[in-house]
């Protein structure tokens, strides 16, 4: 099976819920780039401050539009409330892999288990639905909170790309890429991930 560009994947289980990204969900995510600036810090082309969302937000429905990219809005259904994004990118339905990233939450999220809920939706959904043989994921490499969150939901690390992109800032900066393949998601990474992800609580 392909990935469609042109239908609309809803992913979610009891503790939260992923749909497409519209535009008119512009407003319900603008506050954590105008009140959080920080969680930007290590983001490509971060969203930091109102302009800076603006372009990072109409690239990622414009990615939509041009069959590039599926962003996602996330749903925190334990608090009632728009958490951040995520998206699928570097999508190959012809290699059957796609990459997960451009993943960000609001600060009272991190840390409560969605990040866990949302991989497991979304690596469900590219190996069990799709089935894709390989998902792909990269971070700053200075970016501990994320390289150790791609750790415990089962990723292998790759390597290194040196001096590979830039900051919210514009420094260059080195990309650490992990993977997981379909074999390693039926083997152990699944069930894993399933138990880690049911414990959350908010």
């Amino acid at each position: 099976m392909n990935l469609d560009f042109t239908t609309d994947y809803i992913l979610e289980n009891d503790y939260v819920s992923l749909r497409p990204l519209k535009l008119s969900d512009k407003e319900k995510l603008m506050e954590y780039s105008i009140n959080e600036p920080e969680i930007w810090k290590f983001n490509i082309n971060g969203g930091n401050g109102k302009e800076n969302f603006e372009k990072y937000f109409d690239t990622a429905i414009k990615n939509l539009d041009e069959n590039k990219e599926y962003p996602f809005i996330v749903f925190d259904k334990k608090k009632n409330e728009y958490a951040g994004m995520t998206r699928f990118y570097a999508i190959s339905n012809e290699f059957k892999r796609l990459d997960i990233g451009y993943t960000w939450y609001g600060n009272k999220f991190q840390g409560t288990g969605v990040n866990k809920n949302c991989k497991y939706l979304l690596l469900e959904f590219a190996f069990d639905k799709l089935q894709f043989t390989r998902v792909g994921f990269g971070a700053n490499s200075k970016n501990e909170r994320s390289i150790n969150a791609m750790k415990s939901i089962g990723c292998k690390a790759e390597g290194i790309l040196r001096n590979f992109s830039k900051d919210a800032d514009g420094n260059t900066i080195d990309a650490t890429i992990f993977s997981i393949l379909k074999s390693e998601w039926n083997e152990s990474v699944k069930n894993d991930l399933k138990i880690k992800s049911e414990n959350f609580a908010s």
